[in-house]
């Protein structure tokens, strides 16, 4: 009985926890500022399209996500590069931003072939326009990546 006391009373010795001072289990990217907002009016994504022209390089900003390792990544590249995450071989054909009648959106033309499979006939895994603002109308169908648009630069 008296082992049970102790026990007992070690426990209410314990301090309590805070939740919200722990650190996080996972790595947190910094935060910026979304210039890819859809929310933003037609006017701002105009003035950003032109600030952003000074290279005219157009760059297309896409976000992948390896599912086993839980590791997002932000990927830039050019029209025309290939670019290869993982087992998949990225290329963006074209990336315009909707027409001004539209809401404001930034649609691309993806192709992404699965360099695991050693088949030379490989037809590709994804191939067609995705939209920044409905990343899951058309996705990506691949059992350990996820690729999405963010983006494009100097559009």
């Amino acid at each position: 009985m008296l082992f049970f006391f102790n026990i007992s009373i070690a426990q209410e010795q314990k301090k309590s926890v805070n939740i919200n001072e722990l650190p996080a289990t996972f790595e947190e990217e910094a935060e910026e500022i979304d210039i890819y907002d859809t929310s933003l009016e037609k006017e701002d994504l105009e003035k950003k399209s032109t600030l952003s022209k000074k290279n005219g390089k157009v760059m297309v900003v896409l976000k992948a996500l390896d599912k086993i390792t839980a590791k997002t990544s932000i990927i830039k590249m050019g029209i025309e590069k290939k670019k290869v995450f993982g087992e998949l071989e990225i290329k963006v054909l074209k990336c315009v931003l909707s027409s001004k009648e539209d809401p404001p959106d930034t649609i691309a033309y993806l192709q992404i072939k699965d360099l695991s499979e050693k088949n030379k006939d490989q037809v590709f895994i994804f191939n067609g326009w995705t939209f920044a603002s409905t990343p899951t109308l058309k996705s990506v169908d691949h059992p350990v990546y996820d690729v999405w648009l963010v983006g494009c630069e100097n559009v």
